[in-house]
Order: C-alpha cells, then structure tokens, then sequence
C-alpha cells in the first residue's frame, strides 16, 4: 500500500509544529501540506490528493465541520479532528469521524487514532464502490443490532470500547455505570433503556430492573430458598435474578429446571 497523504489544518502554528512531529515519527505517511485556516483548507482538499486530514475545530474562515460538510462524501478523506473543544464530538461522528482528539494529547493517543485511520482506509480500499468515510465511528452508531465499538462520553472525554469489555451495566439513580473487565468503571448520565439498546441484543441481556450482564460473564445460576435464582458473574459479583426476566436467561441456555 502506498504511503497515506496526510494534511493538518489548524490555525495555531505550534500545534500545527507538533502534528508534524509526531507524523514524522511513524512509518507510511506522506504531509502533503499544512493550512492555517478554514477557506485555505476547503480549497487544498478540493484539489485532492488527501487521504487524511488532522484538522482543528474553531478556525478563522470556517470551523472544521464547516469545511467538511462542503466536501461531496466521495471526495471527504478521513478525518481525525485535533481540538481544545470537546463539545463538539457529537458533531464530528455525523460527519463519521475516525476520531476525535482532545488537545492536549499524548503520543500514545495520536497512535491510537493513526491506527484507526489506517484501519478506515485499509476498509475503504477494500470497497471502492464505497464513497464514504468508512471509519471506524460510522460502526459505533446506536442504530446498530451488534456494534463492533461504542463510545461514550466520560466526564469531557470521549472513549471507545468494545461490547466484550463490558462486564456489566448497572443503574444509578439518573445515571448508569460501565463495569469493565479489567476492575474500572465509567458514570453516563444515560437510561438502562438506552445503553441496553445500544449494546444491542444477543450479547447482553437484561436480568433485573436495574442490570444487564455480558452473557460470557454468566459463571452460575444459584437457586435461592423461594425460587429465586442468583446470577454469579465470573469476577465474583452476585446479582438477583428477577422472575419476570428470568425466561431470557432460559431461552438463551436453557431452562436449568
């Protein structure tokens, strides 16, 4: 595969000095220009030849998303948005986004973009019929039965994780809580009845009023004294099985009668 041709757009010449840095440090890319504003932008991503774009969010001439929504789907590449402005996330996943960086970033979060950039691209060649971004965010939509990756927005940040590394998911007064599989947690001011449709059917499966579970998490079922059942996890947690829900359990394993 040829060399992707990256551009940076952003009107702050030290961030702009910084992208270029860190670019030079990874294999596989080309800069093919630099631009200090919106207009300047808009007309070098009309001539071609992007295959990606680093640019910022509120810049003279025209805003990032501004710029974007200009480009026809086959001629926008993909796009990482650099930014100090996290409230515009939303946003830029419309406009299907491979990621969103929040300035001030770190080395390591650039390479995790980079990848997903390689990834959309890697996607988009494999399907020239397709005349969109085929980023890595366009998977993430809620409207998806079984989505490869969701993101969340966790006290300014945004982060992304796979359905698989949520153990479970627990109500919270107006909020919901992220267990992870590796012990952390995240809050979202979010419903039940949202993230469950979010997570989408199959994987999870909700087994009281106030908790879905990863099925692979499921280790027992325990039998109480009045017929009530207990949902062991494999991490040790126990949650109350309740009777109204417990025939999803026995149509996915079988009733254990």
């Amino acid at each position: 595969m040829s060399d992707i041709r990256v551009l940076i757009v952003d009107d702050e010449p030290l961030a702009r000095e910084r992208l270029v840095r860190l670019l030079g440090q990874e294999d596989g890319l080309e800069l093919v220009g630099e631009c200090g504003d919106g207009k300047a932008a808009l007309k070098r991503l009309r001539e071609g030849g992007v295959d990606l774009v680093f640019i910022d969010m509120e810049m003279p001439g025209a805003s990032g998303l501004e710029v974007l929504a200009k480009l026809p789907d086959a001629e926008r590449p993909a796009v990482i948005f650099a930014t100090a402005h996290e409230n515009f996330a939303l946003d830029a996943f419309d406009l299907q986004a491979v990621d969103y960086l929040l300035k001030p970033f770190d080395q390591e979060r650039f390479q995790q973009a980079l990848r997903r950039a390689r990834e959309a691209l890697a996607a988009r060649a494999g399907d020239p019929s397709s005349g969109k971004v085929d980023a890595l965010l366009a998977k993430l939509s809620a409207r998806e039965a079984a989505p490869e990756r969701l993101t969340f927005k966790v006290d300014g940040r945004v982060i992304f994780l796979k359905p698989e590394e949520i153990t479970r998911v627990e109500a919270a007064d107006n909020y919901v809580v992220l267990h992870l599989t590796g012990g952390g947690r995240h809050m979202l001011r979010e419903t039940m009845t949202a993230i469950e449709k979010r997570l989408g059917t199959g994987r999870f499966l909700r087994i009281n009023r106030s908790a879905l579970v990863q099925t692979d998490q499921i280790k027992e079922l325990q039998p109480g004294s009045h017929g009530d059942y207990t949902v062991l996890l494999q991490d040790g947690t126990k949650l109350p099985l309740s009777r109204s829900l417990r025939g999803n359990l026995d149509s996915l394993f079988g009733s254990g009668d």
